[in-house]
């Protein structure tokens, strides 16, 4: 079989490994694309962004409902219809999935629809033996569930995430293992749906990679739902039999084991390396597994880039297509802008959401700055009183000067309000500009007004 040449191939046609293409086709005649899946659309289309958010939402509006008398309503039945549900979240992923596979079938790509592996520097083969080289690749194949060395755990019949997704039934009870931003949402929504949900997290708390206060404000509102939370444990085993789940482990010293009909392992993914025979075009990983890479997304083979999941270090969809436009554009010797990390927003759809952008209070301190900072709670603030979400707060980092360096948000709708303050750090806003803002009200966001007015009053 003959071996064919592009200009630019990219294996992976999700987000990112669309967005590579797209920036290389801009001024490259000859890219194509290879994604082996199933289904055309990738992680964040398919299995991860878009269906998680449908089912949550819904089960925020059931959440609602269910509280209908603090609201003054009388709504005298509520309930989850998980095949409705089902039905609604498939109806929305294919009117994206089916864009994504017009873009990925469009004439101005080549589209391979097999898997592939390198065999040297230069080469990959397709699993139909078909060859293919390039000037430049493009790594994009994403993340898998990982699955911790948990004795037990690999042989159990557990779920990922992608068969929350997919439930058609409501089940009675489910053990959620893991406690970061995957395990939260969904732990949450089956809660919501009305299943009894217990939660055990390794780390000493929820959410571990977002501020401290945010953890203790989530645990604090899992608990008031009713989720049994469990955090700082060792799990100890996992095992399976007549249909029960039976986990092991100790807390503060103590041996204790939980049973449930189901058992939903969220404890992290790993980049999706298997099999694309990494070495042998000499691309070297991190210990994490994440394929190593410069600031212009380029691996240790000067001819290979990669992003998003496979990458790191941040797996979030927006992060992924900035990369690999980056790294399209570097491949093709055009003006390239390393990814600005300092201007990071992150969002956990728990309820209160999550959310933080800019630079955080752990980086701030690793970096030696001079910081003013002050906070304020939602439970003081007009609007998510009357809304009934008092949970939570919100937080200002600016330097001496009052630019503003990053910013904290826990709160309803948190992961739109912090975009007020990430283009403020990104436009390297001051305090006295933001306060110029006409913020309305009552609104959510003219809470920000607060700690930006404490700011500038140590000014």
């Amino acid at each position: 079989m003959q071996t064919e040449h592009f200009q630019y191939i990219i294996i992976g046609g999700g987000s990112g490994g669309y967005a590579a293409a797209r920036t290389a086709r801009e001024v490259l005649d000859r890219v194509a694309i290879i994604d082996g899946a199933d289904t055309l659309g990738g992680l964040c289309i398919l299995r991860g962004c878009m269906p998680s958010k449908t089912l949550i939402y819904s089960a925020e509006v059931l959440h609602h409902a269910k509280k209908g008398k603090s609201f003054g309503l009388d709504i005298p039945t509520t309930g989850a219809d998980m095949s409705a549900l089902q039905k609604r979240k498939q109806k929305i992923i294919d009117e994206f999935a089916e864009y994504r596979q017009e873009q990925l079938e469009s004439d101005r790509f080549t589209l391979f629809r097999n898997r592939a592996c390198f065999i040297d520097p230069q080469t990959i083969e397709l699993d139909n033996g078909q060859r293919l080289t390039a000037d430049h690749f493009m790594i994009a194949t994403g993340s898998s569930v990982a699955v911790p060395p948990v004795p037990g755990l690999a042989e159990a019949p557990c779920w990922t995430s992608d068969d929350v997704l997919d439930l058609d039934f409501l089940p009675e009870r489910v053990i959620v293992l893991g406690g970061g931003i995957v395990a939260c949402e969904l732990a949450q929504c089956l809660r919501r749906l009305g299943s009894e949900v217990i939660l055990i997290q390794r780390n000493p708390r929820l959410l571990k990679q977002m501020p401290e206060a945010a953890s203790l404000t989530i645990e604090n509102a899992f608990r008031e739902e009713g989720i049994d939370l469990y955090t700082g444990t060792n799990l100890q085993s996992v095992h399976h039999t007549d249909g029960v789940f039976h986990v092991a482990f100790e807390q503060d010293g103590q041996s204790l084991k939980i049973e449930a009909p189901h058992l939903l392992n969220a404890l992290g993914r790993v980049p999706a390396i298997e099999g694309l025979h990494l070495e042998a075009a000499g691309i070297e990983t991190k210990p994490s597994g994440h394929i190593a890479c410069d600031q212009f997304q380029k691996t240790s083979n000067p001819q290979v880039y990669a992003c998003g999941d496979v990458a790191g270090p941040h797996e979030i969809v927006h992060v992924a297509i900035l990369q690999s436009e980056v790294a399209a554009r570097h491949a093709t010797n055009r003006k390239a802008e390393p990814v600005d990390y300092d201007g990071l927003v992150s969002v956990a759809f728990t309820d209160p959401q999550v959310a933080t952008a800019g630079l955080t209070e752990q980086l701030i301190r690793e970096r030696g700055l001079d910081v003013l900072s002050a906070d304020y709670p939602f439970d003081d603030h007009g609007k998510s009183i009357l809304m009934e979400a008092k949970h939570g707060y919100i937080k200002v980092y600016a330097d001496t000067s009052g630019r503003v360096l990053g910013a904290e948000c826990v709160g309803k709708d948190a992961g739109e309000l912090i975009h007020s303050m990430a283009v403020a750090i990104q436009l390297q806003a001051n305090v006295r500009n933001l306060l110029q803002v006409h913020w309305y009200h009552p609104t959510l966001s003219e809470i920000w007004t607060y700690p930006l007015e404490a700011i500038l009053e140590e000014l």
